[in-house]
Parts: structure tokens; C-alpha cells; sequence
């Protein structure tokens, strides 16, 4: 969490947490209208930035906007917040920008708002999580890294009541992704993970251990995952940029294999981490 005295980026200024402040009449607060990206640093070097802003240019492209900043002076802004050596995240988000008055359609003419802050990551608990599958209710673009996050928060929600760290989005008969996170299952000794459209967000911790599965001869299939298959897998694994590959143990009130993180995720895990400690070392 960060602190009030954590110095921050708004539109161009770097200021305290406590003073950053914006419009009531900001499209991101009336209307959720903007997009984010979550960037971990580890050794002070963000992991995959390159990566995380051209997924950042696609989000902003899919919502019609073109980027207020450069990739050259977002990374610019990334140095002067990024504190120290510990494991970190940045979180960006960019909003439509302050209209005249509240307009469902796009106000002409308005700067957009840019934000971006700093918190540090919190451990992965190694002895895995527990998850619930719940209904996907969420809109058809997911694809998008929108802050239009209303259903991932109910579900989530839903998630920490039920005493779990994650909801697996479930749709028509698959598995799609959890509330705030990418999947993967391991079905009959082959590493499974919804294939990239319209319908997963494209993870970049995702991808990463779709590499790492490739160059490491695991083997690995890029399809859609029924509950099914979900239900009777050997492991289960959630990705994301905060929350690296995190093991889910139990699923649905039933143990994910012997209801301890498999062997399969260990490997992987290890992989991850030597990839972490290269990024410190500037390899």
C-alpha cells in the first residue's frame, strides 16, 4: 500500500500521494472511461516494459485514444518513481480527460489524465491458494486493460468471502481466466492456457511462461479449458504481473492434485525466479 508521502506522477507533475488530486468531471471517475497497466520492477529495472507498453498502446487503440506520452518519457516517469531495489510495481493509468460537463459521447479538445505510482509487491505465499469458479459476467472485450473493472471486483469479492485468493471466470463450459489473473492447468501431464482474443486479457507473465514452458521443452498447448479438464487437473496455476505464477491448491472446496504446489509449478516457479534474478543483474 503506498503511503500519503509517496511521491507520484499526475499530468506532468511529480508530487505526494495526499496532493494528487483530480476533477470530479474526469471520464475515468464518471465513466470508467480510460485503461491501466501494472508493470513489476525487480532490482529497480521494470520486467517486460517494452511489452507492457505496447499492450498499453493496443488498450489505448481499442478505446480510441492515441498515447499523451511517449514510450520514452513513460519510462522516463517510471525512473523518478521507482524507489530503491525491493520488489515493486508501477501502476499506470490513463484516462480520457476532464470533460465540460457529463456526456456519455467523447468531449472534443480535453488532455487526457495520465497517473502513475509505485507500490512494493507483496510475496507469493509458496504453499499455493484456494479458488471458486464463478460465472465470466463481464463485457465481450476483455481484451482490453479498461479500469471498467466493476465484475472482476464482485467477483474477487465473492472470491475473499468464500475464504480464496481468486475467482476462475468460467463461460460457456470453459475456463477462461481468474478475476484478475491468467490460467493455466496441467490435463494429462500438458500444460494448458486459453489462447490470446477477445476473451482474456493478454497477460505478459502469461506469455512469459508460455516462453519459458517452449524453452524448456514443457509441454504446453495454447486452447480453450472446460471445467472439465479444470476440475480433474494434475496442478492449476494463475499469472499475473503482481502475483507471478501463483499455485492454486484447492478449487471449489476440493484439493488441485495432492492439495500441495505440484512439481511442474516448482520447475516453472524456479525459472521465473532465475529470470527475475537475470533482470537484477541487468542480463
Amino acid at each position: 500500500m503506498a503511503r500519503q508521502d509517496t511521491i507520484v506522477y499526475l499530468n506532468g507533475e511529480f508530487l505526494p500521494l495526499a496532493e494528487a488530486k483530480i476533477s470530479v468531471l474526469d471520464r475515468g471517475f464518471l465513466f470508467g472511461d480510460g485503461v491501466y497497466e501494472v508493470i513489476p520492477v525487480y532490482g529497480g529495472k521494470p520486467l517486460r516494459l517494452a511489452e507492457h507498453l505496447e499492450r498499453l498502446g493496443r488498450s489505448l487503440a481499442g478505446i480510441r485514444m492515441e498515447p499523451p506520452l511517449s514510450a520514452e518519457a513513460l519510462e522516463a516517469v517510471f525512473q523518478r518513481l521507482i524507489q530503491g531495489e525491493e520488489d515493486q510495481s508501477i501502476y499506470l493509468q490513463i484516462t480520457r480527460g476532464v470533460g465540460p460537463k457529463r456526456d456519455h459521447a467523447f468531449p472534443p479538445g480535453v488532455a487526457p489524465t495520465v497517473f502513475a505510482m509505485c507500490t512494493p509487491i507483496a510475496p507469493i505465499p509458496a504453499s499455493g491458494v484456494k479458488a471458486i469458479t464463478v460465472p465470466d459476467i463481464r463485457w465481450q472485450w476483455c481484451h482490453i486493460k479498461a479500469i471498467t473493472l466493476l465484475a472482476n471486483v464482485l467477483q474477487r469479492q465473492q472470491a475473499v468471502e468464500e475464504g480464496c485468493a481468486e475467482a476462475i471466470l468460467v463461460r460457456d463450459g470453459y475456463a477462461i481466466e481468474g478475476s484478475a489473473s491468467n490460467l493455466f492447468a496441467l490435463v494429462d501431464g500438458v500444460l494448458l492456457t486459453p489462447p490470446k482474443g477477445n476473451e482474456i486479457l493478454p497477460g505478459i507473465t502469461r506469455d512469459l511462461v508460455v516462453e519459458l514452458a517452449q524453452s524448456h521443452f514443457i509441454p504446453l498447448e495454447e486452447r480453450k479449458i472446460t471445467l472439465d479438464e479444470l476440475n480433474r487437473a494434475e496442478e492449476v496455476w494463475v499469472t499475473s504481473s503482481t502475483r507471478e505464477v501463483l499455485p492454486i491448491v484447492e478449487l471449489d472446496g476440493r484439493n488441485v492434485g495432492t492439495g500441495e504446489p505440484g512439481p511442474l509449478w516448482v520447475r516453472m516457479n524456479a525459472l521465473y525466479q532465475q529470470r527475475k534474478a537475470q533482470l537484477r543483474r541487468g542480463l
